[in-house]
């Protein structure tokens, strides 16, 4: 029986074959697109603290709906993105776990969440304990999309160094921490801990840009390791002439 191992550049389709290029520059495209999007909105929006509030926020109000499309493109990117990597690779749960952050982008489009630390304007900084249930959905497919790219973060990382490639196995190890550390700093914020809810959405932006960043390298990488050339009849690569 094979034993699959968590991440490597060990091609799968054919370098002839263009689909899983094609899906790993959504990987590419995604998170700029995404990182991009939340900036310009962030610094348009009128009563908006790019510092203070979160950017699901952007989905609320008048043009939030551009918040909400963002959210859904860049997941679906992304899960293109995922089944060009389980294409490129041959590997499994890295592939998936990046998948199912990119499900959470796609649930938490769709789903809005509540008003928090005061935006908008004339809502409390903490609504009840039981708010809406579109809010709970949004939060909970969140959650899942932030607890699978810290896994892929150390799914991947690992594999890196199996693979003694040390470099990406400390940057990907980095990331998930990073991304951690930074996601866990927003959540208390934005329960209104004194001390941190002044920058709540600072801190979720540092560990949004930290995630995007990684995955849209790997990106990179992924594309930059798939061998050139055409295919023989025997279906393996073959060296242009």
């Amino acid at each position: 029986m094979r034993t699959l191992t968590p991440a490597g550049p060990a091609p799968i389709a054919g370098p002839g074959d263009p689909t899983p290029r094609r899906l790993l520059l959504c990987g590419v495209v995604a998170g700029p697109l995404f990182v991009v999007a939340f900036l310009v909105q962030g610094a348009l929006r009128p009563h908006y603290d790019p510092l203070r509030h979160p950017v699901s926020s952007l989905a609320l109000g008048p043009g939030g709906w551009v918040q909400a499309v963002t959210f859904v493109v860049a997941g679906l990117l992304t899960l293109a993105f995922a089944a060009g990597l389980r294409r490129a690779l041959r590997r499994v749960w890295g592939p998936v776990l990046v998948g199912v952050w990119g499900g959470g982008l796609v649930g938490a489009g769709l789903f809005t969440t509540d008003p928090v630390s005061g935006y908008p304007p004339g809502t409390p900084g903490l609504l009840p304990e039981y708010g809406s249930t579109h809010a709970a959905l949004h939060d909970y497919l969140s959650l899942a999309g932030f607890v699978a790219l810290i896994a892929a973060c150390l799914v991947f990382a690992v594999g890196f160094a199996r693979k003694r490639e040390l470099g990406w196995a400390a940057y990907s190890a980095a990331s998930g921490a990073g991304f951690t550390v930074a996601m866990a700093l927003a959540t208390i914020a934005f329960s209104q801990a004194p001390a941190l809810v002044a920058h709540g959405g600072l801190y979720q932006r540092v560990a949004i840009t930290i995630g995007w960043a990684w995955l849209t390298l790997l990106a990179l990488r992924t594309l930059r390791r798939r061998p050139a050339g055409r295919r023989t009849a025997a279906g393996r690569p073959r060296r242009p002439s």
